[in-house]
């Protein structure tokens, strides 16, 4: 099984949707795939919950498939929304100095892809 995390650093809500897109798909083929959410992106957080955001679905359907590792909390602090977060429910990453760490992916086995 390919094993693969995207991380997505890039806050611009058009990147993002690509994440999500190749993410679900790589699940839909039986990859074991991880998107990791850090840098700008975390900022999109608080417009993803609202449910008449239009991406909004997509990504309930991504928390929903489990694909959706976590976020960063350094990043998600910095840019006000560790607390969306937190009522989302996505874990908290900060292995590394307060952000998750890419060699603890690749240290098992996860193909690293940044967007």
């Amino acid at each position: 099984m390919k094993k693969v995390t995207l991380f997505s650093f890039n806050g611009e809500l058009m990147c993002f949707i690509h994440v999500l897109l190749n993410a679900l798909n790589m699940k839909a083929k039986g990859y074991d795939v991880r998107v990791v959410i850090e840098g700008a992106s975390t900022k999109l957080l608080s417009e993803l919950k609202v449910e008449t955001n239009p991406l909004h679905e997509m990504f309930k359907k991504a928390l929903q498939t489990g694909i959706i590792d976590g976020v960063c909390r350094a990043c998600s602090a910095k840019m006000g929304t560790l607390k969306d977060a937190e009522e989302i429910g996505l874990a908290l990453l900060d292995d590394m100095s307060g952000h998750p760490s890419m060699s603890r992916y690749i240290d098992n086995g996860y193909e690293i892809i940044t967007f």
